[in-house]
């Protein structure tokens, strides 16, 4: 069901409070992987009890070009009482392959080789931040455009995977014909998008909703590929409140 309530005024009051509460990570947290370290960048929720975690997987030109609106996300969840990490799921052979001096058709070759890759490094993220004191023991994953991608296929492949937001994303056509589970998922996609098409996401939702997932897909009319990174746009806070609203209902603390 493609979906466009108002909840503008809300959003607006979640932006404005991440943007008074803007906190700096509390540590970069640091996984060992046989591809290099996995280093994420830790935003912690105020208090000392359980929490539960949310991953956030960046697109295709890492996490410095759209730091800040990654940081807006953070900034919301962590007034939520969720924990926010910023996951740098890139190895160094990566980073070379994905730099913006690579020819598209390079980027593309890589990235239908790499789904798996990049999902097994989101789980072992996963797996230490679940092992920590402080989790709750409930995680979700938050991905953007390429990154709404890996964590769809981290999803598909890890049952601790307890929600799904994607944005401007979908499921990686290698994986989506063996998919037989998906977390509760909730997509949101601009219907002017010409980076990836709506129809992504239309079929992402159509396949959690064919294994038995709760699914909604929110269309921003006449909205761009990352609509959500413009930082005034009504549209903007109404994602980032859509995206907190769904956490909050699919993450309940401890």
């Amino acid at each position: 069901m493609t979906t466009r309530r108002t909840v503008l005024g809300g959003g607006l009051a979640i932006l404005a409070t991440a943007r008074s509460l803007h906190a700096e990570p509390a540590d970069q947290f640091r996984v060992e992987s046989s591809e290099g370290a996995i280093v994420s960048a830790h935003y912690a929720a105020n208090g000392t009890a359980k929490r539960p975690s949310v991953l956030v997987l960046h697109g295709a030109r890492g996490v410095e070009l759209r730091q800040r609106a990654y940081e807006r996300y953070a900034d919301a969840l962590t007034a939520a009482g969720i924990d926010a990490y910023l996951v740098r799921y890139y190895s160094p052979v990566d980073e070379q392959a994905m730099a913006p001096t690579s020819t598209r058709e390079a980027r593309l070759a890589h990235e239908d080789a790499r789904f798996g890759v990049w999902a097994e490094r989101v789980s072992a993220v996963a797996s230490a931040v679940l092992a920590r004191a402080d989790s709750s023991g409930r995680l979700g994953l938050l991905g953007f455009s390429l990154g709404g991608f890996v964590a769809a296929a981290t999803a598909a492949r890890d049952d601790r995977v307890a929600a799904l937001a994607v944005l401007y994303g979908g499921m990686p056509d290698q994986i989506a014909t063996s998919v037989k589970h998906l977390p509760p998922l909730l997509e949101l996609h601009g219907d002017a998008d010409r980076n990836v098409s709506i129809a992504r996401g239309e079929a992402l939702v159509r396949l959690a909703k064919t294994v038995g997932a709760p699914a909604e897909l929110v269309t921003y009319p006449g909205k761009p590929h990352g609509f959500d990174f413009a930082e005034n746009d009504p549209a903007s806070a109404d994602a980032v409140a859509r995206v907190i609203g769904f956490f909050r209902e699919r993450l309940p603390a401890a």
